[in-house]
């Protein structure tokens, strides 16, 4: 008799949420009377307007379909108005409020470049590359390095699938991120003592994990300015400084890059930066986190919950170095 055991990530039929109540809510707002503008004005959420959301040029993208595999985060999905208001994007501030802030972002034109150790160096336009690449839907958790926590229907493709366009050279071991930088646009870059432009980094073998996602899109429409637009990496596994917003450029590189916060302070902030409830940082203790819009603090996990898919990557590390 064959015994199928469910990964980790995955979930019975019964106790996933309908894919037409989770893509519909456009319509049940409609039904329950918020016609017209009164969609809108339901969710003016700031930077989330649907109204916002159905001027940009790759609206009809969304939403997207969900991939079953990534369907339920084992957590209640986080309310888009406490998500899209507490923020960390410090190139608009280094408080929690920088929606208002982020509005001033400027995402067209918006080109992404891919050069390094590579076959085929490319510039890309973000217009042309989302659809480019096939669209899906992913519900993760996201654990902050400050002990929050929250869980995020995203729209993107998986960063394997935009790697695979650059065909890295078997030299490259790295792959270096790259955001904006436009202190005019972007108050926070005037902060002289922050190395910008940010920059972060991940091995090959973690890029081209599946689990490391390209968001273009989230809760059902084109992503909004303070989580990054028009694109952003998200590593569910590791601390949430590693996702890098608004990104400009991928480099293939040899040598191991230096992030932002590393370079700010590599004792608190290291390249790797996975989830590890047992190593503190050291400041203040990872064991627990709270979760936004909840009540009680919760026992953090290792790889927070995704050991199954990446612990693999890590095993050759000390358990102390799989944070720093």
């Amino acid at each position: 008799m064959l015994i199928k055991r469910p990964k980790s990530w995955e979930i019975s039929e019964n106790k996933t949420t309908d894919e037409n109540i989770y893509l519909n809510r456009r319509t049940l707002l409609k039904a329950a009377g918020f016609g017209g503008l009164g969609v809108a004005a339901a969710l003016n959420w700031p930077g989330n307007a649907m109204m916002a959301a159905e001027q940009d040029p790759n609206a009809d993208l969304y939403p997207a379909k969900v991939n079953p595999l990534y369907a339920d985060a084992g957590r209640p999905i986080t309310d888009e108005e406490i998500n899209s208001t507490y923020n960390n994007f410090y190139e608009f501030g280094s408080h929690k409020r920088i929606h208002k802030a982020a509005e001033s972002l400027i995402t067209r034109p918006w080109n992404v470049v891919l050069d390094g150790l590579v076959e085929n160096e490319m510039t890309l336009d973000f217009d042309d590359l989302v659809r480019k690449l096939p669209l899906e839907d992913r519900v993760y958790r996201h654990r902050c390095v400050e002990a929050w926590s929250m869980v995020i229907p995203w729209t993107g493709f998986p960063l394997k699938s935009l790697i695979e366009l650059a065909k890295p050279l078997s030299s490259a071991k790295y792959v270096r991120f790259e955001t904006f930088q436009d202190s005019k646009m972007a108050s926070g870059q005037k902060q002289t003592w922050y190395p910008w432009p940010y920059t972060e980094g991940l091995t090959m073998e973690e890029a081209t994990n599946d689990l490391a996602f390209i968001a273009t899109g989230a809760y059902g429409k084109p992503i909004a300015k303070q989580f990054g637009a028009p694109l952003r990496l998200h590593t569910p596994w590791k601390y949430g400084f590693k996702s890098i917003k608004s990104i400009v450029r991928l480099s293939f590189v040899e040598e191991r890059p230096v992030s932002f916060w590393q370079e700010l302070n590599a004792k608190e902030y290291g390249f790797y930066a996975n989830v590890n409830p047992e190593v503190p940082h050291p400041r203040w203790s990872q064991a627990t986190e709270q979760v936004l819009g909840g009540k009680d603090r919760i026992p953090s996990k290792i790889f927070n919950g995704y050991g199954e898919q990446v612990a693999h990557m890590y095993t050759d590390l000390a358990p102390e170095v799989s944070f720093r």
